[in-house]
């Protein structure tokens, strides 16, 4: 068997072919995923608002992280997966942030991880992989700081702004890492930023120039309770679906119509 490897992502990208990258939680989407030859699977800390019910990711523990990731790997095993980094499990130390980082690959057999943030923690990024860490950076909207930014909102990119987000992304990259997610930038300052990088882009709701594209799959399957973002496209509405196979269910269960003979043994 054939194992997934980061080079091939950076060949696609010099090679100008388009990243496809969804995330995944649990073994039944990471199998069709697979399936469908998608370049990175990301086991995204969305899962604590998607699969677990909270507000934001913040409350996501490690344990969570490794118990979703490991149902992925195992579902898809020839896939780049990458997993993220939850809240507070690399920000206070660098030492910190590589065992936990080592406890995520070693238990999950994932490839590599992803962190949030720029310039603060370039230093630590720099000794993860350094340790042997694979890392993707994360830049734009970070969901770990929505209580101190207030929300999530697309910045207006200022020029202070554009000057900072210049400067985490290449800190990043000097740093090690081998790609980096971008959230809800302007379009303009994304692929402007794209194209002066030297590695891939990971794109979601920042326009059409990134090196590559991500969603969360419940938002394009249409498997939430909310309205999509504008960034999403809605390729299904599985809510709905499932709503009324469901319903039929229940009512034939009600009405006598199941089991019937030729469900029975």
């Amino acid at each position: 068997m054939s194992l997934p490897s980061i080079n091939n992502l950076t060949k696609k990208y010099l090679d100008k072919v388009p990243i496809v990258g969804i995330t995944a939680y649990d073994v039944f989407m990471a199998r069709v995923v697979e399936s469908l030859d998608f370049d990175i699977i990301l086991v995204g800390d969305s899962l604590g608002m998607v699969v677990l019910g909270y507000e934001t990711t913040v409350p996501v523990t490690v344990e969570d992280m490794i118990h979703h990731s490991s149902a992925v790997v195992r579902g898809a095993p020839k896939s780049l997966v990458i997993v993220d980094m939850p809240f507070m499990s690399y920000q206070e130390s660098s030492s910190k942030a590589i065992y936990n980082a080592g406890r995520i690959l070693k238990e999950t057999g994932a490839q590599a991880v992803k962190l949030e943030g720029g310039k603060e923690i370039a230093s630590t990024v720099e000794k993860m992989v350094t340790a042997g860490i694979p890392v993707m950076g994360h830049l734009g909207i970070q969901p770990q700081s929505v209580h101190a930014t207030g929300g999530y909102r697309v910045s207006e990119m200022h020029e202070l702004q554009k000057k900072k987000l210049w400067e985490d992304a290449f800190a990043l990259q000097e740093a090690g890492a081998f790609s980096t997610v971008i959230e809800c930038v302007k379009e303009g300052v994304a692929s402007e930023l794209t194209k002066e990088l030297s590695i891939p882009t990971i794109g979601i709701g920042s326009g059409r120039d990134c090196s590559g594209q991500i969603l969360v799959v419940n938002d394009l399957l249409g498997m939430t309770t909310r309205a999509p973002f504008k960034f999403v496209k809605s390729y299904a509405d599985l809510r709905t679906d499932i709503s009324e196979s469901l319903n039929a269910y229940r009512q034939d269960v009600l009405d006598g119509n199941f089991p019937t003979k030729k469900n029975a043994f």
